[in-house]
């Protein structure tokens, strides 16, 4: 509720800000972690070991990566385009880190097998 604030006798209201702050990256990952996490655990399969390491893997990328585009579009409504490209980057090479540590085991297993990518 907006308070009127007094100026020469006059009641003055303050201006609604034009653009609201953006939220903590903390805030965005943590809705997109949850909303991924969820989208995955009920897509398809069973409830095996490999199963829930998929699920915490495509969570964290989900995460990462709306945190990073989220952060990235913030930047660019502002003006700010190297910002966004920082924030572009540093999206894709945490979405590519989490790809390489969280692989699935049965695919490294194949490739190994193989000598080729499954």
């Amino acid at each position: 509720m907006r308070y009127p604030l007094p100026v020469g006798g006059l009641a003055v209201y303050p201006a609604y800000p034009l653009q609201p702050p953006p939220l903590p990256m903390s805030t965005e990952f943590t809705r997109a972690f949850v909303a991924t996490a969820c989208l995955a655990a009920f897509q398809g399969g069973s409830r095996s070991p490999e199963r829930l390491r998929r699920v915490l893997r495509q969570a964290l990328q989900g995460g990462t990566a709306f945190a990073a585009g989220s952060r990235a579009a913030t930047a660019v409504r502002l003006g700010d385009y190297s910002g966004a490209l920082v924030a572009a980057v540093a999206g894709a090479g945490g979405v590519l880190l989490l790809e390489r540590l969280l692989r699935d085991v049965a695919r490294l297993d194949k490739e190994d097998q193989d000598g080729q990518e499954a």
